[in-house]
């Protein structure tokens, strides 16, 4: 796991994190990990996200830029945001342009899904990479995000690999993306300019 800051004290600090081991600790055998950027963007939080093309990756039925059902049964870059009480944001990028926001109010206790996000998707069959830009709005975000975790999956068949940021340890026999344990600490007031207010989302306001 690897993690850069870019940090303006004027403006905000930009994160860069590579995702470098497999769910439960070993190393990934990609000499080109998975990537989540963040950044501050116009009062929401633009994301970055690329990975490995494979040639067996499946198309999920959703039409591009739309949301999919279960899109964790494709290849998937995934971002969690921990806040309160266990309360957390799930979003979910595939290379093929489709994506999947989830909210939950304790483990996998979803109560709101599919909802809407600006989400692009690129394909370089070339260099066997693809990449991705989303705009998330805070209102997804629960409140007093503390902590987080990114995950991606690729391959399928006996070849399929789950990889983490910060992996769960080898005492499991299988993965397991809401281990909410081994998610780590996340300064995510440090992506907003000095003085920004994060305003409170009628999402979550029901949840308190």
């Amino acid at each position: 796991m690897s993690v850069e800051l870019y940090d303006n004290p004027i403006v905000s600090q930009d994160y860069k994190f590579l995702i470098e081991h497999q769910w439960n600790g070993d190393a990934i055998t990609y000499t080109s990990p998975a990537e989540v950027r963040m950044a501050f963007s116009e009062g929401s939080v633009r994301v970055g996200v690329s990975g490995p093309l494979l040639e067996d990756s499946r198309i999920p039925p959703s039409p591009p830029g739309q949301p999919c059902d279960e899109l964790w049964e494709y290849d998937v870059v995934e971002i969690f945001f921990l806040g309160e009480k266990d309360k957390y944001l799930e979003v979910e990028f595939c290379p093929h342009g489709q994506h999947l926001v989830l909210l939950l109010d304790g483990t996998r206790n979803m109560f709101k899904d599919k909802l809407p996000l600006q989400f692009t998707a690129v394909k370089n069959s070339r260099a066997s990479r693809w990449t991705g830009s989303a705009i998330i709005p805070l209102e997804y975000f629960p409140p007093g995000v503390c902590k987080m975790n990114a995950y991606a999956i690729h391959g399928s068949a006996e070849s399929r690999q789950y990889q983490a940021l910060y992996p769960a340890s080898k005492d499991f026999p299988a993965p397991d993306f809401h281990r909410l344990q081994f998610f780590q600490d996340f300064n995510f007031k440090s992506l907003f300019p000095r003085g920004f207010v994060i305003p409170e989302s009628p999402l979550w306001k029901a949840r308190a």
